[in-house]
């Protein structure tokens, strides 16, 4: 059973062979990270505890029963009682309800540990996966947007209504 934990120090090991072994497939949908964010890893993690530790992002990793990460989950521009949720999960998880239940726990963290009331989200409109996953969760589309020059679209999520109540 997966684990979605709080981003720490002692997860940089596995979180950079989930961000190697899945390049290639996050770059077929969103930009890639380049390879600098590879080669200056270590500085980068830190650097986004350091951040953690502001209370203006909360970083997530999804945790396998073997210490491997299946996904990053993660609440960034924390402001005035909103964030906006980004996540990312590996090729070898998809298909299987992991983004669905790691969005929908970050959500509930969101309200009941972090005291938000309300999440956005954005996709490029060739993203089906990330589509269907926030409209399962109860994302409601609010407007068009422009991602890297693709068209998108943004998401709303008002998390006093509750969570999860949209039909599969």
């Amino acid at each position: 059973m997966a684990v979605l934990e709080r981003l720490r120090s002692d997860h940089a090991p596995a979180l950079l062979a989930f961000e190697r072994e899945n390049r290639g497939y996050f770059a077929a949908s969103v930009p890639d990270r380049g390879d600098a964010y590879f080669t200056d890893f270590e500085e980068r993690h830190r650097a986004l505890l350091d951040e953690q530790e502001t209370g203006t992002v909360h970083f997530h990793v999804l945790v396998g029963e073997g210490g491997e990460i299946l996904g990053r989950f993660n609440l960034v521009d924390v402001a005035d009682g909103a964030a906006e949720l980004g996540y990312r999960v590996a090729e070898k998880a998809t298909g299987r309800g992991v983004a669905t239940a790691g969005v929908r726990e970050v959500c509930r963290l969101a309200r009941e540990e972090y005291g938000l009331s309300r999440l956005t989200a954005v996709t490029t409109l060739g993203n089906d996966g990330s589509r269907a996953v926030l409209g399962r969760v109860g994302f409601g589309a609010v407007g068009s947007v422009t991602l890297d020059g693709e068209a998108g679209t943004s998401y709303e999520l008002d998390l006093a209504d509750g969570l999860g109540r949209t039909a599969a």
